[in-house]
């Protein structure tokens, strides 16, 4: 029995000469064990600040797994077509324009496959639409041996057209994006958020602290088994009464300590939740996606009429034909 006293005063006195990480690390491992007399509580308002800030994050991490794609040009470029570097070398635009100017088979083809004058073309699904309805209508127009153009072939062109600006509306909607929401949000998520975060740490190392250093001062460091499976003890406990100056100084010194942070740590995780960023960076990504689809919308509403058009045009032709046999 007295030299598991004195294994007990070794272990208290080796606690106050070990460093204050290694105390720290050595409270840590005690709470874990259960092994732990007393763990100072954190306020209620506390962890309630906590569980919102983890929800903010969670609700950050959620949206910008998904929302990130705006990054990625080719997120709804089709995975199953194949397209050459000719497909890509010039826009719809240009192409339309140059197969204006041919005269033949000839110059339309050279026309369909001119050298590339920038970068390649996007990967989105709107510019590929509209190079595959290029390419169809040129085949049509190829093959057309009727008086006239043929009406599909002149109908996938102008689609052509259409679907290249609805790309360009979608990859400006992208842009915007990924300015207006997607900075702002990892921004929180990876400055302010991580502030709290940080905060938070200093509120922990500084319980553990404190909790370390009162299981010190009071002789309650460690607490070991018994031979033959008896019940755990540790040194008795010395009454708070009885702590030296020196004692009372000590605990009074790190209970101050995990006050400022704790204090700290709610102001920066109340400033975290109550910024209006977030709020105003999803109202920007509305925008972005708003003005995407009313340029489409008003893009296809030109279109529409004219294929409407081609479509009355073709089946009044075919009555004609009928009606003449």
């Amino acid at each position: 029995m007295d030299a598991f006293k004195g294994f007990q005063k070794s272990l208290t006195s080796l606690g106050g000469q070990i460093t204050p990480f290694a105390s720290r690390t050595f409270q840590y491992t005690k709470e874990q064990l259960g092994q732990a007399e007393d763990k100072t509580e954190l306020p209620p308002d506390y962890i309630d600040l906590e569980k919102r800030v983890d929800a903010l994050k969670a609700a950050h991490q959620k949206m910008l797994a998904v929302t990130s794609q705006y990054s990625n040009e080719a997120y709804d470029y089709p995975p199953n077509i194949k397209e050459t570097f000719q497909d890509l070398g010039r826009t719809v635009s240009e192409k339309v324009a140059l197969l204006s100017n041919a005269t033949s088979p000839a110059e339309a083809q050279a026309a369909l496959t001119a050298p590339p004058s920038a970068k390649p073309q996007p990967k989105t699904f709107h510019h590929a639409m509209a190079r595959a309805s290029l390419a169809s209508s040129q085949t049509l127009h190829q093959q057309h041996t009727g008086a006239g153009e043929d009406p599909l072939a002149t109908a996938l062109e102008k689609y052509a057209l259409a679907m290249e600006r609805v790309g360009e509306a979608r990859l400006a909607q992208d842009a915007q994006v990924q300015s207006r929401f997607l900075a702002g949000w990892n921004t929180t998520l990876n400055t302010n958020i991580l502030f709290a975060t940080r905060a938070r740490k200093a509120v922990e190392k500084a319980r553990l602290t404190l909790d370390a250093v009162k299981a010190r001062v009071k002789g309650t460091t460690w607490k070991l088994g018994g031979a033959g499976g008896a019940s755990p003890r540790a040194a008795e406990p010395h009454d708070e009464h009885e702590l030296s100056p020196e004692a009372q100084e000590e605990i009074e010194k790190a209970e101050d300590e995990f006050v400022t942070q704790t204090e700290e740590a709610v102001g920066v995780m109340k400033n975290v939740l109550d910024t209006p960023e977030p709020l105003r960076n999803l109202a920007e990504l509305v925008a972005a996606q708003m003005e995407f689809h009313k340029k489409a919308h008003d893009i296809l509403s030109e279109l529409a009429p004219i294929i409407d058009g081609l479509q009355v045009e073709q089946e009044a032709s075919r009555a004609s034909a009928y009606a003449l046999h």
